[in-house]
C-alpha cells in the first residue's frame, strides 16, 4: 500500500462509509474524500523466499511468555528507542525483562523499534504472546514472533534475527527442499489439500501413504510455492493458493542451486562419515555425525548452521552415490 491509500484509510471514522472493490489488477477504495486506486505490482521472488523461510522458522517456535494488554503496553514503552544491537527478553513476573546476554528461556530481540507498531493496537485490549525457538538458547541472534490477540482478530509480527538481515537468506527450508522425493511428495500432498484452516500432519500422512517427515518436507515445498502457510497460534499449517512458480523459487535459491551444480560435476567424494567437496580450486571437508553435519568452509565457521546448511553440506546430502539415504538428515 502506498501513502495515498494509507492516508485515505486513516481518515475513515467509525460511522463513515467505506467501499472496497477488489479486482484482478487493482484495489479501489472509496471514501468521503474520493476514490484511491492501488495497482497490482509484481511480487519480488526474494519476498517469496522470505515467506517460505518465515513459516519454516516459526514452525519450530514455542510460546515463551504471555502478557495482558496493559502489561504489554507498559513493557513496550520502556524499550530503548535507539538501536542497541541484539538484545534478549526473559519472562519476569507479569512482564518481560531485557538483557544483553542470552539465558535459558530467553527470546531474541533485535531492533526494539520494530515492536513499536504493536503499541497503538494494545488500547483495544487482548494479550501479547511471545514465541521463540524451542530447546536451549544459543548465543547467536535468533528470530522471534510477537502475536497480539485482539477481539475478532490476531496480528503476528515476526522479527528477523537482525534489523539489516531479512528472512529470505536464512536457509531454514534448504534441508527439506534438498530431499530427492520432495517434488513428487509435494504433488501427492498438494492433491489432497482442500483449503483446510488447519492441516493435520498425521491424517495427511495416513492418507498419502508417506511418513510424517516426508509430509512435512512436502508442506515446506508447497509453502515455497505459496500453497501452504503456517499459523503459529494454532501450531499448524493451513492451505492457501498464491500465484507463485514453485520451481522458479527453488532455482532462485543460490545455495541449493550451487549444491546441485557441484553434484552434477561429480565434486563430492565420500569416505565413511567424511565427504570431500571440491569447489573451484578449494576442497572442503563435510563430516556427518548421526543427524548432525559440519563443514570446514568459511560460511560454516561464521554461522555454524544458524542460517541453514552451507552449499557443501547440501551437496554431500544431495549426492546419492556418496551419502546413503538413512544418513541424509542435516
Amino acid at each position: 500500500m502506498n501513502d495515498p491509500l494509507r492516508l485515505a484509510l486513516a481518515r475513515v471514522r467509525g460511522a463513515d462509509p467505506l467501499r472496497l472493490e477488489v479486482g484482478p489488477e487493482a484495489l479501489a477504495v472509496t471514501t468521503f474524500d474520493g476514490t484511491v486506486v492501488e495497482r497490482k505490482v509484481p511480487l519480488p521472488y526474494r519476498w517469496l523466499r522470505g515467506f517460505a523461510e518465515v513459516q519454516a522458522i516459526c514452525s519450530a517456535f514455542d510460546p515463551r511468555a504471555q502478557l495482558a494488554a496493559v502489561d504489554a503496553a507498559r513493557f513496550l514503552r520502556t524499550l530503548p528507542k535507539a538501536e542497541r544491537g541484539v538484545l534478549w527478553v526473559l519472562p519476569s513476573a507479569r512482564s518481560l525483562r531485557v538483557t544483553s546476554r542470552p539465558a535459558s528461556g530467553a527470546v531474541g530481540l533485535s531492533g526494539t523499534h520494530r515492536l513499536k507498531e504493536l503499541l497503538p493496537l494494545l488500547r483495544f485490549g487482548g494479550q501479547l504472546t511471545v514465541y521463540g525457538p524451542g530447546g536451549a538458547t544459543g548465543t547467536r541472534p535468533a528470530a522471534s514472533a510477537w502475536q497480539l490477540d485482539l477481539p475478532g482478530m490476531r496480528l503476528t509480527l515476526a522479527l528477523s534475527p537482525e534489523v539489516a538481515r531479512g528472512f529470505s537468506g536464512e536457509g531454514a527450508v534448504l534441508t527439506a527442499l534438498a530431499e530427492d522425493t520432495v517434488l513428487d511428495d509435494a504433488e501427492t500432498v498438494g492433491a489432497l489439500l482442500d483449503f483446510q484452516g488447519r492441516i493435520d500432519l498425521d491424517a495427511l500422512a495416513e492418507t498419502s501413504g508417506l511418513s510424517r517427515e516426508r509430509v512435512r518436507a512436502a508442506l515446506t515445498q508447497l509453502g515455497t510455492a505459496g500453497r501452504v502457510g503456517y499459523d503459529i497460534a494454532e501450531a499448524a499449517f493451513f492451505h492457501r493458493e498464491l500465484p507463485y512458480d514453485a520451481l522458479r523459487a527453488i532455482k532462485d535459491n543460490p545455495r541449493l542451486a550451487a549444491a546441485r551444480s557441484l553434484v552434477d560435476v561429480g565434486a563430492v567424494n565420500r569416505t565413511g562419515n567424511l565427504c570431500t567437496v571440491r569447489a573451484g580450486s578449494f576442497s572442503y571437508q563435510v563430516r556427518f555425525d548421526g543427524d548432525r553435519a559440519s563443514c570446514t568452509c568459511r560460511w560454516w565457521a561464521e554461522y555454524a548452521g544458524g542460517r541453514g546448511p552451507c552449499t557443501h553440506i547440501l551437496a554431500a546430502a544431495l549426492d546419492p552415490a556418496t551419502h546413503p539415504q538413512e544418513n541424509r538428515t542435516i
